[in-house]
């Protein structure tokens, strides 16, 4: 379960299971042949997360007024799930923090098999069934394409860097970092790891190859105060709402400034 402050109501409830996991063998029996020895490929078990509100509906024609609301609404649907994915990134952070694990990740709802949005009774979404459901839809087919043709651009970057015609940059992956505590809702880290972003991308960054380029880099030697404002605002607590704001938009500008940088290289 988890709280929004100490000693405070439930908020959500967090269910986690693994499905599809080959059954273990009891003591004494005989072991199951391997997939390699039967021929058999090996059973490969995935991870079902229902994330639960604590406060529950009043009756099931509430529930199932809401859940139509979401069919008939796409964006509000896709913010249903961005709150079940922040809920669920939030638990991995703290157990990333309490098992000192550096590996265990963020998700994302791109990543998952299936992601549905339901009503039902307390035992049918702990072991997640619901009464009535509606799926995240995939991406529109026009969506899909453009993401073909931009696919070609990272595979043709991920030639040149595993070839060493290019080296990654050191900004590159702290803005990822920085954008997805944005991401994740956590101001604090991602101020301070805006932060040195900045600075690195201010260091490794060419100013020659565009004008363009150029006036993204001084825009971001100009938002140097801000951020280093919302750093140390950070150290303490989280910083300021509009300090907040300037995060995001110094995450925003070294991205472009880093795709302008790409193209010039391309």
């Amino acid at each position: 379960m988890t709280r929004a402050e100490d000693s405070g109501e439930p908020e959500r409830i967090v269910v986690l299971d693994t499905v599809g996991a080959r059954p273990r063998t009891r003591r004494g029996k005989r072991r199951a042949p391997r997939a390699g020895e039967s021929g058999e490929p090996e059973l490969v078990p995935s991870v079902r997360v229902t994330v639960i509100r604590a406060d529950p509906f009043q009756s099931r024609d509430e529930a199932e007024e809401w859940l139509e609301g979401l069919r008939r609404d796409r964006p509000a649907l896709e913010e249903e799930v961005s709150a079940g994915t922040r809920e669920l990134n939030a638990l991995l952070r703290a157990h990333r923090a309490a098992a000192a694990d550096a590996y265990v990740r963020d998700v994302v709802p791109a990543g998952a098999t299936v992601v549905r949005v339901g009503q039902g009774t307390g035992d049918q979404v702990a072991d997640g069934r619901f009464d009535s459901a509606a799926e995240l839809p995939p991406p529109s087919p026009r969506s899909r394409v453009r993401r073909r043709a931009d696919a070609l651009a990272p595979d043709e970057r991920l030639a040149a860097l595993l070839g060493r015609r290019e080296e990654a940059l050191v900004c590159e992956e702290l803005v990822l970092r920085a954008q997805s505590d944005l991401d994740a809702g956590r101001p604090r880290e991602a101020a301070l790891q805006a932060r040195i972003a900045l600075e690195a991308a201010l260091a490794e960054l060419d100013r020659s190859p565009s004008e363009r380029l150029a006036d993204d880099l001084r825009a971001l030697e100009e938002s140097r105060d801000a951020l280093g404002r919302a750093a140390n605002e950070a150290l303490g607590a989280e910083p300021a709402v509009e300090l907040q704001e300037a995060v995001a938009e110094v995450v925003e500008r070294i991205e472009t400034a880093l795709r302008r940088h790409r193209l010039h290289r391309g």
